[in-house]
C-alpha cells in the first residue's frame, strides 16, 4: 500500500475584485472521486492543508444541480462523510515528499485564495514535479502552480502542458467579471501551456509525470491516469 498526499485548501472564501468574500472551499466531487479510486486500489490517503486546518467543502458543490441529480449528490456527500482523513489533516508546512508515492491537489475556488500564494505548497509542487512522482492537479487547483517559482523567478511549470478551469467556464459560472484574476490568464502569463477543452467536459492532459484536469468532470479520469502511473 502506497501513501498518496491530498494537498487541500484551508480557505472558506475567495476574495473578489470588489473585496466581497465569496463562500467556497474545495469542490466535493474533485476530492471524493479520486479518493474512491485510490482507496479501491488499496492506497492510503493523507490530507494536508495550510496550518493543518480542516478543509472546508464548498457547499455549492454538494447541491443536486452540481452533481447531476440528488442521488449522486447524496452519494458524494456520503463519501466525504466517510473520509476521516478530512477531519485529521496534517500541516502542509510539515510534509516530507519522501513519505508519499504521489501527490494530488483537488480544486474548488479555495486554492485561488490560499494555495496560489503559499510558498510551502509552491516548494512541494516543485519537488514533486522534479521527483518524477505522479502529480495530479485538477480544476482551480492549478492556481497553486503560481506559487512554484525557481530562484530566478521563473515558474517551475513553464513549458508544461496543463488542463485547468478555463475563462469560458468561469464566465459560465458567473464569476469571471467579478474575479481579481482568471486562472487561465495567470497560468498563460507564467509560461504554462493551458490546453483548453469544451466547458464542463472531461479534459485530462498528461505531460511527463504531471496529470491535470480542467473541471470537476475531469477528476475521476485524472485519478485513473494517476493510478496507471503508480502501476
Amino acid at each position: 500500500m502506497s501513501k498518496i498526499l491530498f494537498v487541500m485548501t484551508g480557505a472558506d472564501h475567495w476574495t473578489l475584485a470588489d473585496g466581497t468574500k465569496h463562500p467556497t472551499g474545495f469542490w466535493a466531487e474533485e476530492a471524493a472521486a479520486p479518493y474512491e479510486a485510490f482507496k479501491a486500489a488499496g492506497h492510503e490517503i493523507v490530507v494536508a492543508t495550510p496550518g493543518g486546518v480542516v478543509p472546508p467543502v464548498d457547499q455549492g458543490s454538494l447541491a443536486a444541480a452540481a452533481n447531476g441529480g440528488q442521488e449522486n449528490a447524496d452519494r458524494i456527500a456520503a463519501v466525504l462523510d466517510a473520509m476521516t482523513e478530512l477531519r485529521e489533516p496534517v500541516r502542509l508546512e510539515d510534509v516530507h515528499l519522501d513519505d508519499y508515492a504521489a501527490v494530488f491537489y483537488p480544486g474548488g475556488h479555495g486554492p485561488m485564495e490560499d494555495l496560489a500564494v503559499h510558498a510551502g505548497s509552491g516548494r512541494l509542487l516543485t519537488l514533486a514535479l522534479n521527483s518524477g512522482k505522479p502529480l495530479g492537479v485538477v480544476c482551480h487547483a492549478p492556481a497553486a502552480m503560481l506559487a512554484a517559482t525557481g530562484a530566478d523567478g521563473t515558474n517551475t511549470f513553464a513549458g508544461y502542458r496543463v488542463a485547468a478551469f478555463t475563462n469560458a467556464e468561469e464566465t459560465l459560472a458567473g464569476l469571471a467579471d467579478r474575479a481579481k484574476w482568471l486562472l487561465q490568464d495567470r497560468l498563460t502569463e507564467a509560461g504554462v501551456q493551458v490546453q483548453v477543452g469544451e466547458p464542463w467536459v472531461p479534459n485530462v492532459v498528461v505531460d511527463r509525470n504531471l496529470v491535470t484536469g480542467q473541471n470537476p468532470a475531469s477528476a475521476a479520469p485524472l485519478a485513473a491516469e494517476l493510478l496507471k502511473k503508480l502501476g
